[in-house]
């Protein structure tokens, strides 16, 4: 298949996702087109089958603010027509799935149906799609979708939920990529970050008020007070000078480093021994499921969809947003007893293993086909 992938180029999850799957199909033979306003971060190696379309935003004095979603649209149709792709996938709802319907409209014109899979990834539903500026836009844009997927049963029961949806939503969990997120042996990186052989926190994320990052914080401060740890916060955001000055109020500063944005996380992960996620919402927690393939139990919020990744009491333990107290309470639980450690490091990797990319890229395959099936009645219809 000629497969086009429309996404945010970002270290986001939704980015994220996109990229390792379009490097995934192209692996597996397909070809695959990014369209995109940069080349995506983890776009990271050459290959034949792997394309990059950029979206060029005209900066003409008359536009306020740069009309990316007409660019996008007119971008897509260019590559629809001229690399004669099979179906366009776009990840995430504003402004990609809206804009590839404005394209699809456009290429009815020339004679040509592009069948369009929207996937859904959380905060366009969550949070922008309720937005009532936007709540419209997105309703129609997944009812005009092709086909449309969530990456959990939770965002598929919200996107239900807010908004008319009158397609089927198809779940197809996130995944992970075992040849890549594995225990590395980095023994030199583990003396250097905990020398006396503490124990090894760790949380990366955008640094968003959604992530709670202070919470990790003050997770954190609790622990270190009973167990000699240490604790690697990695990403940026707007949170992080709050979460510094955090650490100064708490007198944990010699046990906290901020590594801002790291490219080879699998690497931090190999030195962890808990990883903590106190999101106020996920819609599956893609960062979670890369510590556990890194044989690191996770500590995190019961929000969203990460009861469906994270089980309680064996990869690790859920609390409710905000519940400091019991997270770090928890935590002290399994890093007290290296025997209890090692058994919840065993069950996050054989936990992480379900949703290995070889079981969950057959899924996004057959959808595809079923999708470009069903669509070919409708451009029979329209030609």
């Amino acid at each position: 298949m000629k497969i086009g992938i429309v996404c945010y180029p970002t270290f986001g999850g939704s980015g994220v996702v996109a990229t390792e799957l379009g490097k995934a199909l192209a692996d597996h033979g397909h070809q695959v087109h990014f369209i995109t306003y940069n080349q995506p971060a983890r776009l990271d190696f050459f290959s034949e089958n792997l394309f990059y379309h950029e979206v060029s935003v005209s900066n003409y004095p008359l536009f306020d603010y740069a009309p990316y979603e007409v660019a996008l649209a007119s971008r897509m149709v260019d590559v629809v027509r001229f690399e004669k792709l099979d179906i366009l996938h776009v990840h995430y709802a504003i402004p990609h799935a809206s804009a590839a319907f404005m394209a699809k409209q456009i290429l009815l014109t020339y004679g040509i149906y592009i069948p369009v899979v929207t996937t859904l990834h959380g905060t366009d539903i969550t949070l922008v799609g309720r937005d009532r500026t936007f709540k419209p836009v997105v309703t129609f844009s997944i009812n005009k979708s092709d086909g449309v997927t969530a990456v959990s049963e939770h965002l598929r029961r919200d996107t239900y939920e807010f908004f008319e949806i009158e397609n089927d939503i198809k779940v197809i969990p996130n995944f992970i990529d075992l040849t890549r997120f594995s225990l590395k042996a980095k023994d030199h990186f583990k003396k250097a970050i905990a020398p006396s052989g503490e124990k090894i926190l760790v949380h990366t994320s955008n640094f968003r008020k959604v992530k709670r990052t202070e919470d990790v914080v003050k997770i954190f401060a609790q622990v270190v007070k009973r167990i000699p740890s240490k604790l690697l916060m990695v990403g940026d955001g707007e949170e992080r000078s709050a979460c510094e000055q955090l650490c100064r109020d708490l007198d944990v500063c010699d046990n906290v480093r901020f590594l801002g944005k790291q490219d080879a996380i699998e690497e931090i992960l190999s030195v962890a021994d808990l990883f903590i996620m106190p999101s106020q919402s996920e819609s599956f927690g893609l960062a979670a499921l890369e510590a556990m393939a890194c044989k690191v139990p996770v500590i995190s919020s019961n929000a969203g969809g990460l009861p469906e990744l994270n089980i309680e009491a064996v990869t690790g333990y859920l609390r409710n947003v905000g519940d400091v107290d019991g997270m770090a309470e928890r935590a002290i639980y399994i890093l007290e007893d290296n025997a209890r450690l090692a058994q919840f490091k065993d069950n996050a990797l054989a936990r992480a293993k379900e949703f290995d990319l070889a079981k969950i890229l057959p899924q996004y395959e057959n959808f595809y086909i079923e999708v470009i099936e069903k669509s070919r009645a409708k451009e029979n219809s329209f030609i």
